[in-house]
């Protein structure tokens, strides 16, 4: 029988939340650990653990993932005709590759060794959250059962009950994403990003991929941005057969299968951060719910973990405080890039010939070697912790340049009202709490 009160309630067990379940049940907390799915299960993704997924999951002593290193991407410009290898280098806080394995198996492994440390799976759907005294205090089963907790993480993703529940998203302000999946035979040679024009000059809001897949496969998707009106994700799934056609005829996929991917595979992203409270009370959001999602190029999953684990150590370092020390942690990690790529995003989203401009002028400047290795750390996030190098200094300017480009965005002000400038400090400790509590 599953007890009904806990320490902390974790809503979703991917990546995410299987990492915050870890780290919690490790430092002595009790968790419940919830998700409506049982695992293995599949997701829409493009598969590839980033190098700052793989040092989080190194840190915390995870054993190596069955599946197989990436290095360099290509882009792929709106044309077809251009490309551009962008390199991935070793970092001072990360290693030179990514890994490339199936969300089937990453999401199982994690929630499993979230479990081997002490975390309650539930198998059950949250409809709603509970509260006492005005607190978030829980969240309630399709079952009509309850759990409660001290601490509620929210890791539903994109569309996160936890989240609207609570008030802490302004659906004005999202960058939404919807992105399609298939798995085909075909080989690829590189991981590639793909700016696509379905129409001369009139690009595809969004992005492309073929990467590695698992027995010498590709992982193939396309992706689309939108703001407030989701309906926009409907052109999606029946854009993706002649997307396919264009990777062939680019020479991207090697191979002849059919036209029409066997199986397809849906979700939804909130990137950018913008328009979602990461904290506040007891209630924390991590990973997609929070809307930590790189606006630029789609990756998640390192933000994910990375989120997971600093959302478990606010609430074991310091209960009192923990909501603001989440805030001014994710702060801290994304607040710099996030500030100038949604703002970028945004304005971008509407406007396909903007798209298809800025994709052939970036296929022009990254002919150089300085470019695009500056290219590779800006876009992927990788500032923090990049050598001192020239392709650091490029990032670096672009950085600046972005920010003063996108310092008076209405993005820029969100961003402004939301994060606090200063990390809070504190000392108290729920795993002392806890520990005290049992002797």
């Amino acid at each position: 029988m599953v007890a009904s009160r806990f320490d902390v309630l974790v809503a979703g067990g991917g990546p995410a939340g299987s990492i915050a379940a870890l780290v919690l049940a490790r430092g002595g907390a009790t968790v419940a650990l919830v998700d409506k799915s049982t695992f293995p299960r599949d997701k829409a993704c493009g598969d590839i653990v980033g190098p700052r997924g793989l040092e989080v999951l190194r840190e915390l002593g995870v054993p190596s993932l069955a599946g197989h290193d990436v290095g360099d991407i290509v882009v792929v410009g709106p044309s077809g005709r251009r490309r551009v290898q962008l390199p991935c280098g070793e970092g001072l806080t990360y290693p030179g590759h990514g890994t490339a394995v199936t969300r089937a198996s990453l999401d199982a492994t994690l929630h499993g060794l979230a479990v081997e440390a002490g975390a309650v799976p539930v198998h059950g759907h949250i409809v709603a959250t509970v509260t006492a005294d005005g607190r978030v205090d829980g969240c309630r089963l399709a079952t009509g059962s309850e759990l409660h907790a001290d601490f509620v993480i929210g890791a539903d993703g994109a569309t996160s009950r936890v989240a609207g529940a609570a008030g802490m998203v302004d659906a004005t302000r999202v960058i939404w994403g919807f992105a399609v999946r298939s798995y085909l035979p075909d080989g690829v040679d590189l991981p590639a990003i793909v700016f696509w024009e379905p129409e001369p000059w009139r690009a595809f809001p969004g992005y492309g991929w073929a990467f590695p897949a698992m027995e010498g496969g590709a992982n193939v998707g396309l992706g689309l941005g939108m703001v407030a009106d989701r309906r926009a994700g409907a052109k999606v799934a029946p854009a993706l057969p002649r997307f396919l056609e264009h990777l062939r005829e680019a020479g991207i996929l090697n191979g002849a299968s059919a036209s029409t991917p066997p199986r397809c595979v849906g979700g939804w992203l909130k990137m950018g951060m913008v328009g979602t409270v990461p904290a506040a009370g007891p209630v924390l959001l991590v990973g997609d719910a929070a809307g930590l999602v790189n606006p630029l190029q789609g990756e998640g999953i390192a933000q994910a973990m990375g989120s997971g684990r600093a959302a478990a150590e606010a609430i074991l370092g310091d209960p009192g405080r923990a909501a603001a020390r989440y805030r001014a942690a994710v702060a801290a990690e994304h607040l710099p890039y996030h500030r100038i790529t949604a703002a970028l995003q945004r304005w971008l989203v509407d406007r396909p010939r903007a798209v298809s401009s800025v994709g052939r002028l970036l296929m022009m400047a990254g002919r150089s070697d300085a470019l695009s290795g500056g290219w590779s750390i800006f876009w992927n996030e990788l500032l923090r912790g990049a050598p001192a190098n020239r392709h650091r200094s490029v990032a670096a300017a672009a950085t600046r340049l972005g920010d003063w480009a996108t310092a008076h965005s209405a993005t820029a002000r969100w961003f402004d009202d939301v994060f606090p400038a200063v990390e809070p400090t504190g000392s108290a400790s729920l795993a002392g709490t806890v520990t005290s509590q049992r002797e």
